[in-house]
Order: structure tokens, then sequence, then C-alpha cells
């Protein structure tokens, strides 16, 4: 299984990561993507990619949330960063347009997903984007600048998933599948199985029969064992499909 979204860097990790870390490899975890999230990520990201170097991939960028009113100061450094590391990272993210707690910055946030898409299509890297109450705006701006990538942690509507698909972009699963009131996967069906990603977003987001602890990338045979029963087809096949699906995305091999 490869992980294409987890926090492994962040300080929930931060007693235990190295003994963390080697759990998921023996629960069978090949790879994972590592999201950088601000300017004080950037260091954390890269320290962990680097200390796991063809096991932990990095990526980086500026999230919704930490679109304040230094903004721009923010994404420069940012933005300095990715291309010091261009050769290095496998994606740019987690970027994109949260409405949920705040609309303060609501067009400086549309403004950050803007430049750094456009920086995405400069460096030839695939985006990560983190979607909340802002699907409208989201989906109108990638179409608008374009690119590659995933939408993070989808739980969005039928109609939705089907401009995700015709945009070319991938879909990421995770914990949300196996929660006992969730819909996600009556809305998967117009899904093929070459456009899904399995993710987790640990140390958030636990799924059944975790829920309510801290995740880990092991976790998400879960997510595939659910998976296997939307798709009708066995868990290998899920793990096998989506593995190729993030080589293919971030260029890992």
């Amino acid at each position: 299984m490869i992980d294409t979204h987890c926090h492994i860097d962040e300080a929930a990790f931060d007693a235990d990561r190295e003994e963390v870390i080697a759990r998921q490899k023996e629960a069978g975890v090949e790879e994972m993507i590592v999201p950088g999230v601000n300017v004080a990520s950037i260091e954390t990201v890269l320290q962990v990619c680097h200390a796991h170097e063809g096991y932990c991939f990095p990526a980086l960028g500026l999230h919704p949330e930490d679109v304040k009113a230094d903004w721009q100061e923010q994404l420069a450094i940012v933005d300095q960063a990715i291309r010091a590391h261009r050769d290095e990272l496998v994606a740019i993210g987690e970027i994109g347009l949260d409405y949920y707690w705040d609309k303060t910055f609501k067009e400086e946030q549309k403004e950050v997903l803007r430049r750094q898409l456009l920086l995405a299509r400069e460096l030839d890297l695939p985006v990560i984007l983190h979607n909340r109450e802002a699907t409208e705006d989201i989906v109108h701006i990638v179409r608008e600048v374009g690119g590659r990538g995933v939408f993070h942690c989808f739980n969005g509507s039928r109609e939705t998933v089907q401009q995700i698909l015709e945009m070319g972009l991938y879909v990421g699963i995770g914990g949300v599948l196996t929660f006992k009131n969730s819909k996600l996967a009556e809305k998967l069906d117009v899904v093929p199985l070459d456009r899904i990603l399995l993710e987790t977003d640990a140390p958030y987001m636990a799924p059944v029969p975790h829920r309510g602890e801290r995740n880990e990338s092991r976790f998400m045979i879960h997510v595939a064992q659910r998976l296997s029963e939307v798709y009708k087809c066995p868990v290998e096949t899920i793990i096998s499909a989506t593995n190729a699906n993030a080589k293919q995305l971030f260029s890992i091999k």
C-alpha cells in the first residue's frame, strides 16, 4: 500500500516517529507522501523525508487555513522552498480552499491557490488539493489554471466527483469511506479504479475500527477492504491498482 497523504512530520508523532514508521513497513506500507502545509512544515517535511529517503516523499505548499494577513510573505517563502527543492518534491501541496472555519481571507485563499497551481504548471508537478465547503470556487480555479493532481480526502457529491474526473484528476479516498453514516461508497460507481488513490491524512481521520485513535498508514487496509466491497474485486486488486496510480501521478518508483 502507498499512503498518498500522511502528515508523519507533525507533532503527534514526535514521541515515537521512528517506531511508527517501522510499524508501517512491517504492515506492508511501501511508501508515504508527506505534504507540507505552511512555512514551519518546510523543515519538518524535508527532515523526515531526508531521514527516510526512498520511503517518505516530500510535497510542499501553503494550506488554505494558513492563509492569513501575511499571506504574501508566507507564500514567497514556500515558493522559494519549492523551487529550491524541486528535484526531490513529488507534488505541490497541501493547497486548496477551506471556507469551513473562517471566510475572512476567502479572496486571498483563491489567489494563493491560483498562484500555487501556476507554479505547479511551471515546474511540472502535480498538486494535492484540499477542499472544504468551497467546491464551486476550487473547481472553477482548477479548470481555469489547469494541471494534474488529486482531490485529497474526497467526500463530495456525485456531480463533484464527475467534475474531478472530467478535469483528469484523481480521487483520494481515506477513512471517511468506512464511517457508519458515510454515503461516499454510493458515489464511487462513476469512478474507474485507475483514478483512485489510497490515503490516510494521518494523524487525522482514522478509519473504522480505529476511529478516534491517532491514524497510521497501516490502517489503510480497512479502506482498501471497503473499496474491494464497492468494486467487487479482491483487496489485492485494490492495492495493486492504487499503488500503480500513486506511482503514475507522483512519479515514484
